[in-house]
């Protein structure tokens, strides 16, 4: 008998995170959930759990704009699991509401958004590779935006001219480039990289704190996010983006070699973790 795939979903607390652990709970795969608070962390398995009647989900706690904790957090999953059929690095960061508006920086100086939303899941991922490699077929899906800012490199961190909308978008576009990189440096084995826009304005914690709307349902950024996660019709597809459920272009630059390079140079740097 075949087991359940196990995946593992980052920001899981609430809002796309939760809805797709929902999503995937009721297929009967084996779920590890990260959140950075653990209250919130076990209401949310306890949630999962209930209305699937399944086994509790593995829940695993870090705050991720701290990278000791993303290595730790690492380290923690790899004594819970033997291996990941899939990571998504769903949890994130956004450009904020009308009072947080001040250039905001990470326990290692990093500015805010660029940690949490590019270089901690940057880090786990390759920490990850490991567990990875270890299933049949393994994919990474990084959930982005189509929101994107070209990364200026002599001032990355954003200390002339920041903005909350240009360092999320610039975060956002730099999770697209790394995973198109890793999955070029993963060509020929058996893990994809694919990186997603999953709806517009979805009704959660990060988009309600911005804005009094909302455009798309949860629920349809939810399952464009399973497509990725578990649709067999994307069966070694990488290196790619999605908006929502099509194939898209992303901002130009995505596709620059030299930015590629020098972007994958930069995050080794900051963060330290072990190149594949």
């Amino acid at each position: 008998m075949t087991p359940a795939p196990t995946v593992m979903i980052t920001g899981a607390t609430d809002g796309l995170g939760l809805a797709l652990a929902h999503r995937l709970a009721a297929d009967g795969t084996r779920l590890l959930l990260h959140g950075r608070d653990p209250g919130r962390l076990r209401r949310a398995a306890l949630e999962v759990c209930r209305r699937h009647d399944c086994p509790p989900p593995v829940t695993v706690c870090a705050d991720l704009s701290e990278l000791a904790q993303v290595r730790r957090l690492a380290r923690e999953v790899a004594s819970v699991t033997d291996r990941l059929d899939v990571l998504v690095n769903n949890a994130g960061t956004g450009f904020g509401g009308p009072g947080d508006q001040h250039r905001r920086l990470s326990a290692d100086g990093h500015e805010l958004r660029f940690a949490v939303n590019h270089l901690a899941g940057f880090d786990l991922t390759l920490r990850l590779l490991p567990l990875l490699r270890r299933a049949p077929h393994a994919r990474i899906v990084n959930v982005a935006s189509i929101g994107q800012h070209p990364i200026d490199f002599d001032d990355v961190m954003l200390e002339h001219g920041h903005t909350p909308v240009r360092a999320y978008r610039q975060s956002k576009l730099a999770q697209i480039i790394a995973g198109f990189e890793l999955a070029e440096r993963l060509r020929g084995e058996r893990i994809t990289v694919n990186s997603l826009h999953p709806a517009t304005y979805m009704p959660t914690k990060i988009v309600l704190a911005a804005l009094d709307h909302s455009v798309d349902t949860l629920e349809a950024g939810t399952e464009a996010t399973w497509r990725l996660v578990g649709s067999a019709d994307l069966s070694g597809i990488t290196g790619r983006f999605f908006d929502r459920t099509r194939e898209a272009r992303a901002h130009p630059t995505a596709y620059r070699q030299d930015v590629r390079t020098r972007l994958w140079q930069l995050s080794l740097r900051l963060t330290g973790a072990p190149s594949p």
